[in-house]
């Protein structure tokens, strides 16, 4: 199925270009609406991007661009450097909005260097072995939202709507955080976090909040072709509400539960609430072009009470979603409306944007699909 339509994301000249030089509109990671705002990321960046609703005659588009630096609201694992060359990426790979914050979680992945061929074999080969993590990537954190003067916009501390809200994150440092930890002796992902994300290593590509708890989506591993969702519970450290702890939810006071889903050896590459069903982006866990597809997980937002194992056959497919050689990897999906009582499409962002796709200096265009009539909104 083709787009059914484009919507195009306006960014700010100021903003245009990120810490290592890169185009901020050349790898957004994920998407998500909230009112007439869309906020966006960059997967090589540590801000989150707003864009507002702006209505042409019959047209729409995205623009109005500002950023929210993540530093100005948590602490992150490393800090930000002076250089911006020195930059470590939080890779946002997952978020979404409930309870009055906006979640968030960077890929927990390591890295292995793209070799250059053009610095020669010998080179290339010493830069395939090289494996290194950037700390940041260990985030998983919430940040109140708030309305003001008519715009969704982040905010530190929240103390005038009667509880107090605060800007936190997951408890860690730069080799790790509780997640990390609480998954060293697990016996199905354990093995696969030393493993960089692109060589089907642990790699956390999605997030939705269901109630009180976060479903985290799994690019990698593929475990002969079954992923895994886990889903977590988190709460306020006593001592210190900046900071975020696992609360004992799976089986024998496991800190996490497991949810294994049958993808045909896909990858999820992003998570998207729909009523009571969840609708999984599903995409390569190597560093492969496709296939790209979305299914519908049905029920999986009602938060189960134990662990889930779902066979192909309990899935829905929604969609196959086009990709290109090289350019346009289906990054970021989120249900999209210019109408609060009109049938939503589904928006989707890429990573490595093709040059069709690019729009005057700082501009992208992002496909929205007609969903089809079985599976429309509920």
């Amino acid at each position: 199925m083709k787009p059914t339509r484009t919507v195009n994301l306006e960014f700010s000249p100021k903003h245009a270009v990120i810490g290592k030089g890169k185009a901020l509109r050349d790898g957004l990671s994920v998407a998500l609406q909230i009112g007439d705002t869309l906020w966006v990321a960059n997967d090589e960046s540590i801000s989150l991007e707003r864009l507002s609703l702006i209505k042409d005659g019959s047209h729409y588009r995205y623009g109005l661009h500002k950023q929210f630096s993540l530093d100005d609201y948590l602490n992150l694992p490393v800090a930000t450097p002076k250089d911006p060359a020195d930059l470590e990426e939080v890779d946002i790979e997952g978020l979404d909005y409930g309870g009055g914050y906006l979640w968030l979680v960077g890929s927990h992945s390591l890295k292995r260097t793209n070799p250059k061929l053009e610095d020669g074999l010998k080179q290339a080969k010493k830069q395939l072995a090289k494996i290194s993590a950037d700390g940041n990537r260990y985030l998983l954190a919430r940040i109140p939202l708030a309305e003001v003067d008519g715009s969704y916009t982040l905010i530190k501390e929240d103390t005038k709507t009667g509880k107090k809200r605060t800007a936190a994150l997951l408890h860690g440092t730069a080799q790790g955080n509780d997640l990390t930890e609480a998954l060293k002796g697990d016996k199905h992902l354990g093995p696969f976090l030393a493993i960089p994300g692109k060589d089907n290593g642990f790699d956390i590509e999605g997030l939705v909040v269901v109630g009180k708890r976060l479903l985290l989506g799994l690019r990698g591993p593929v475990l002969r072709g079954w992923v895994v969702i886990l889903e977590l519970e988190l709460k306020e450290d006593v001592k210190k509400p900046s900071m975020l702890r696992l609360k004992p939810i799976g089986p024998k006071q496991r800190l996490y539960r497991k949810h294994f889903i049958q993808l045909g050896g896909l990858g999820i590459r992003d998570l998207c609430v729909q009523g009571s069903d969840i609708l999984i982006l599903a995409g390569p866990t190597m560093d492969i072009d496709g296939p790209v597809t979305i299914f519908r997980w049905k029920g999986g937002a009602k938060a189960p009470k134990e662990e889930c194992v779902v066979v192909a056959g309990e899935l829905e497919h929604v969609v196959d979603v086009p990709y290109g050689q090289s350019v346009d990897h289906a990054e970021g999906i989120t249900l999209f409306s210019t109408d609060a009582g009109a049938p939503r499409s589904l928006l989707i962002v890429y990573d490595s944007a093709s040059e069709s796709r690019k729009l005057k200096e700082n501009a992208v265009a992002a496909d929205f699909l007609q969903l089809p009539k079985t599976s429309r909104l509920k």
